[in-house]
């Protein structure tokens, strides 16, 4: 197999591929420092593959993941997140993505991951599988944000960071008016109602570091 690496840290991508190349069925490991960088191999060259870090300067995983899926590409992505909650596991099958694992528990079970992705399947903690599947089962509410598209989740979340409208704007290649009616929707949505309380909601639910 060939696999890359996608993690804006270093301790990690190191930590990653040493648990990747114990396994008989990879053959080579590359590295990303970021998401552009990310993308760019992956059009560049051919991975059985890809392990992204959810959260990434420049391209976050998931957005990595809607540009292979709006390419109609076929990509093994393996999606890793600091983020154990169910609403990111979902977002990212529904752009496609071949499996979904909480960093903290990497070690134990990215071998496994792999091995399932590679066979055809995908891969989910047992953990967070059952808690999803618990929650439609009790037809659970969903939180303001599930009501979200995956563009105005992404804003969301920038906008929680405390970045402001030209910086996003700059980054995602739009206009400076876009991204403000971008965040109008987001806040209605929500019913939220400023930047501060979207950093607040964000970080109550687990949806930023």
């Amino acid at each position: 197999m060939n696999v890359l690496i996608a993690d804006d840290h270093s301790i990690v991508r190191e930590g990653l591929k040493q648990i990747v190349m114990k396994m008989d069925e990879v053959s080579n490991v590359e590295e990303a420092r970021d998401g552009h960088e990310a993308l760019t191999k992956i059009e560049q060259s051919n991975y059985d593959l890809v392990i992204l870090d959810i959260s990434m300067p420049g391209l976050s995983g998931l957005d990595i993941l809607k540009t292979i899926k709006d390419r109609e590409e076929k990509e093994n992505v393996l999606i890793l997140s600091v983020h154990p909650q169910e609403q990111y596991a979902i977002r990212a099958f529904n752009l496609g993505a071949s499996g979904y694992l909480c960093k903290y528990s990497v070690t134990e079970e990215l071998a496994v991951a792999i091995k399932k992705i590679a066979g055809g399947g995908r891969y989910i903690t047992p953990v967070l599988a059952e808690k999803i599947i618990f929650d439609e089962k009790n037809g659970i509410s969903k939180l303001p944000h599930e009501k979200l598209s995956q563009r105005e989740f992404q804003i969301m979340c920038m906008l929680a960071k405390g970045r402001s409208v030209k910086e996003i704007a700059r980054e995602l290649f739009l206009s400076d008016k876009t991204i403000s009616t971008y965040r109008t929707r987001v806040l209605e949505k929500t019913g939220l109602k400023n930047n501060a309380e979207l950093t607040h909601y964000a970080i109550k639910n687990d949806l930023i570091e």
